[in-house]
């Protein structure tokens, strides 16, 4: 780390901060910004980590963060159990789940009914979880700066709880017209991803509290706060599991999974820039074995959702978006962004790539290979 990052640090400590942040717009490249030009960024399509809060992670891209390198599953092995569970996927609940939770105001991080959404989702995977309650622990992340917290449910590994495995999906929207001001429904961004990972985790609990079947693997469902803020809510929660060395094995991002542009050409969307290239070999292994549609391999820049965190933290992570790139819905960030345009079959397909990675990631024995990777 040079020294004009210390300095930096130094700077940024000494300022309020709703004043001036540090953001990496690229690997290693930071630019101290005001409040209002974040939004001015995003606007433009600049995306962006807000290392504000992480003077340790400034500068850390000029080294590329080390990710272990593990042997992910070159085939499947739990087909007879995940594929009888597609049949439970219930696209009327998770529209349902959807029209509520697009019906707050806005889900702005730093609004009132962004806190509440966040109030109704934390009751929500209680319910869900309620058959195995003594098991699973529900946690707050309190981000301090900020009211609506990050979410945490956890399953511990019978066998190997230090291997995490983690399904992420940010709950929090925004206009950025007028963030605090106008309306952001948010049903594709990303509420469609957090009704996506609703509707495994339903699934995962149902097989569970019926069959007794528990993960040799920690398994996670992550819900984050205020990532259209710069992944803050991720930074927060990957940048402590750093520095309480946990051991994320393998991290799926769910981040809109619901528009579809052209029916006659559906397909999923899966990230191969800022990604970790053998968990995403495997992920498309998921999608070749339990999905009805196709993958379209695609890039969507530095920093574009809460995969990043993990990376930036040397955890292994993937990302799948609801087609490639170009295709994906325009009409994010505004009062358009509304549930008419969703398919709910199509965010049925993501829910059978979250439940296939579940039951795959869950068992699988995992070990280092010899050599490890730089992720780019």
């Amino acid at each position: 780390m040079k020294l004009g990052y210390f300095l930096l640090a130094a700077s940024v400590a000494a300022l309020p901060f709703d004043r001036l942040h540090v953001l990496e717009v690229e690997s290693g490249k930071t630019v101290m910004v005001r409040e209002t030009e974040k939004w001015s960024l995003k606007r433009k399509g600049v995306n962006f980590m807000d290392l504000t809060k992480f003077p340790k992670l400034f500068g850390s891209g000029e080294v590329d963060p080390v990710v272990p390198l593990y042997d992910y599953p070159k085939e499947t092995q739990n087909g007879d159990i995940i594929t009888p569970l597609f049949k439970g996927i219930d696209t009327g609940l998770m529209h349902d789940n959807l029209a509520k939770f697009t019906s707050f105001y806005t889900r702005y991080y730093k609004s009132e009914t962004g806190y509440q959404s966040a109030l109704w989702l934390s009751e929500k995977l209680t319910n869900i979880t309620s058959p195995l309650k003594d098991e699973f622990t529900i946690e707050h992340v309190d981000h301090v700066e900020w009211k609506q917290f990050s979410i945490i449910v956890s399953i511990k590994g019978s066998e190997t709880p230090e291997h995490i495995v983690v399904m992420g999906s940010h709950q929090d929207s925004m206009n950025l017209l007028l963030p605090s001001i106008l309306a952001a429904p948010g049903a594709d961004d990303d509420g469609s991803g957090t009704v996506t990972n609703l509707e495994a985790l339903r699934l995962y609990v149902g097989h569970l509290s019926t069959t007794g079947y528990r993960p040799k693997n920690t398994v996670e469902f992550h819900f984050y706060s205020a990532e259209e803020g710069g992944l803050l809510g991720s930074l927060d929660v990957f940048t402590k599991y750093a520095a309480l060395e946990k051991k994320v094995v393998a991290m799926l991002q769910q981040d809109m999974t619901g528009y579809v542009k052209d029916p006659e050409d559906e397909h999923v969307g899966v990230i191969t820039d800022y990604t970790t290239p053998g968990l995403t070999d495997f992920v498309k292994l998921i999608i070749q074995k339990y999905l009805d549609i196709p993958y379209v391999e695609t890039q969507c820049g530095y920093a574009c959702s809460d995969h990043g965190s993990a990376t930036k933290n040397g955890f292994p992570a993937s990302f799948v978006i609801e087609s490639e790139f170009d295709k994906s819905n325009r009409y994010i960030h505004s009062t358009m962004d509304t549930l008419d345009r969703l398919s709910f079959d199509h965010m049925a397909q993501h829910v059978r790539l979250v439940v296939g990675s579940l039951f795959e990631l869950g068992n699988w024995d995992f070990k280092l290979q010899e050599k490890k990777q730089t992720d780019k």
